[in-house]
């Protein structure tokens, strides 16, 4: 069976009411449920973990069992050579994720430290690329 590590960073508890014009009004909590629904479509299992700290995503980017991990690093995604580092250490199979198009961002938002370690990276389709990203982790892996 399939088992993913949904990781969210930053501010993403604050979904829902932080800029609601980029981000949607769709809440963290909203989020999780699609995710678990999605999860059942796929007949997989899920943990769902958000952290505004740095060295609890690496933290449990070390320690999870999952096979494969979808991150959302939210500003990290930009800063974080050390989230980077712990990606390739874990030797699993990452796809980054945004809910804004980063790429339609300020300029700082363009690049990516997560994008050089990750097979796939989802963005700009808000909420419902949650469970996208679930369906192509879910296919990667079958690989």
């Amino acid at each position: 069976m399939t088992h993913i590590l949904i990781l969210n960073g930053p501010n993403l508890n604050l979904l829902g009411t932080r800029q609601p014009e980029t981000y949607g009004t769709v809440t963290l909590k909203d989020i999780e449920g699609m995710c678990a629904a999605e999860a059942g479509k796929l007949g997989a299992t899920y943990e769902f973990e958000q952290s505004n700290h740095e060295g609890t995503l690496i933290d449990l980017i070390h320690a999870t069992k999952a096979q494969g991990i979808i991150l959302n690093a939210g500003a990290y995604t930009h800063t974080s050579i050390a989230i980077m580092d712990a990606i390739t250490s874990a030797n699993k199979p990452v796809l980054e994720l945004h809910l804004s198009n980063i790429h339609q961002r300020e300029r700082f938002r363009h690049h990516s430290y997560i994008s050089k370690v990750a097979f796939a990276m989802i963005c700009g389709l808000g909420a419902s690329g949650y469970p996208l990203a679930m369906r192509a982790m879910h296919e990667h892996l079958a690989l």
